[in-house]
């Protein structure tokens, strides 16, 4: 019996490869795909299905549902004898850890070989674990993945954290809090370095992904 796969992007070029690399596979059957989370939730409640891969992180469209760390963990409630790969671009280590904590089998880059994808899948499905060489240096420089404790923002950190995740500048942030500019400003960055992130594009994937919004 072939496995049988239901895969998630919003990417259709990463959709098509990820497909065209599994359909060379005589042993394994891609079932469904799903270009969003609640599409991935639809599909995985209309067709069984033994391996879901993934992305980690998909725009939301209006009603989405989850997303990131909470699909994964949703995926592990609702379907808890499918096994889960990730396949994403995101770089942040406190992320990773916490997904593979929350019971993937497998963590691959979007931009790595894909040469293995039929061999992973198939070790996924009998719970054989697997880290994409460049995911598992991220984890063993931060502190390796058994190192699962998140960091906490002070609660003034969050609100301007979330506030500027949902589009406020630092100036209209400041505004609507009575603060200043500069204390704002600072608040923000000492977030991102809590959160070892150095971008604001990183800080807008790790909220979408921790659902913080």
């Amino acid at each position: 019996m072939k496995l049988r796969i239901v895969l998630a992007d919003d990417h259709p070029f990463v959709l098509l490869g990820v497909r065209s690399v599994l359909l060379a596979a005589d042993d394994i059957e891609v079932v469904g795909q799903a270009c969003g989370a609640r599409e991935l939730l639809q599909t995985l409640e209309a067709v069984p299905c033994d391996v879901v891969i993934t992305d980690l992180t998909m725009p939301p469209v209006s009603g989405e549902a989850e997303d990131g760390l909470r699909l994964v963990q949703r995926l592990r409630r609702d379907w808890p004898h499918i096994a889960v790969v990730v396949l994403t671009g995101v770089a942040n280590a406190v992320l990773l850890r916490a997904v593979a904590h929350a019971g993937v089998v497998a963590m691959l880059r979007k931009t790595g070989p894909m040469d293995d994808l039929a061999a992973i899948v198939r070790g996924a499905a009998q719970g054989l674990a697997h880290l994409s060489p460049a995911i598992e240096r991220e984890l063993a420089v931060a502190g390796g993945p058994s190192d699962l404790c998140l960091p906490r923002l002070t609660p003034r950190e969050s609100v301007v954290v979330r506030k500027f995740a949902s589009g406020g500048s630092i100036t209209e942030i400041a505004r609507a809090l009575g603060r200043d500019v500069r204390t704002v400003s600072c608040q923000k960055r000492d977030a991102m370095a809590k959160l070892g992130i150095s971008n604001d594009a990183g800080l807008f994937a790790y909220v979408r992904a921790y659902g913080l919004l």
